[in-house]
């Protein structure tokens, strides 16, 4: 039988039917343009959301770094379901919308790794976490939110596990000491009502920090 003839029992597919090759368009009638087509343009416009979520949010959060989720959804012109299919709590906004930043903290640990030794790999590496608590305010909430687990940025975690296990290899770091524990040992960087500490007692601060995690494995060097 050739393609397309009617049937000889006359049980030919009647337009809109549902039988026959059952594609149709979204208006009901036989054409080339298939329903299966349609989920294309939402997985295009999901996209072009996420777009303009961030884009809207990176404009925002400059002038009005405390913005609710719903304040940032509102003004990109998307409903609050839409914010949270994409972004589920505020942390993960700021990481997308800061993301630069954060990966340039986590690009520095093997780079100071090459360029000095591990325990003033780790001193600099935690200045620079400390220059993005200095830095600009939502910018810093971001590298905070990743400083604060890495449930929420895996990679800042893991960046500061390396410079740890230089030390460690060389023989420098307190054992059994883990970046989850460091993260939130400097978690003075960001004071409770968000506002940066002072400079100088930030450097303090680190130095103390570092001392301690490094005073165990000198005094057992030196016994």
């Amino acid at each position: 039988m050739t393609a397309g003839a009617p049937r000889a029992d006359g049980g030919g597919a009647a337009p809109g039917s549902g039988s026959g090759d059952g594609l149709r368009t979204p208006s009901g009638r036989p054409g080339s343009t298939p329903l299966l087509a349609c989920p294309r343009p939402r997985r295009a416009d999901a996209e072009d959301n996420r777009a303009r979520i961030i884009e809207t949010a990176s404009a925002t959060l400059t002038g009005s770094p405390g913005a609710t989720l719903q304040s940032i959804a509102k003004a990109a012109g998307v409903g609050q379901g839409t914010m949270y299919r994409h972004f589920p709590n505020r942390e993960a906004l700021l990481l997308a919308v800061f993301r630069a930043d954060v990966d340039a903290l986590v690009d520095a640990a093997p780079r100071l790794l090459a360029e000095h030794a591990p325990v003033d790999a780790l001193r600099l590496w935690l200045d620079r976490l400390a220059v993005y608590g200095h830095g600009r305010h939502a910018a810093s909430q971001a590298v905070a939110a990743a400083a604060r687990g890495s449930r929420f940025c895996p990679p800042v975690a893991g960046a500061l596990e390396q410079v740890l296990a230089a030390c460690a290899a060389a023989g420098r770091l307190r054992p059994g000491t883990h970046a989850d524990e460091v993260l939130l040992l400097v978690s003075f960087l960001w004071q409770a009502d968000g506002e940066p500490v002072g400079r100088e007692s930030t450097a303090r601060m680190l130095s103390i920090v570092i001392d301690g995690l490094c005073a165990t494995a000198g005094a057992d060097a030196r016994g």
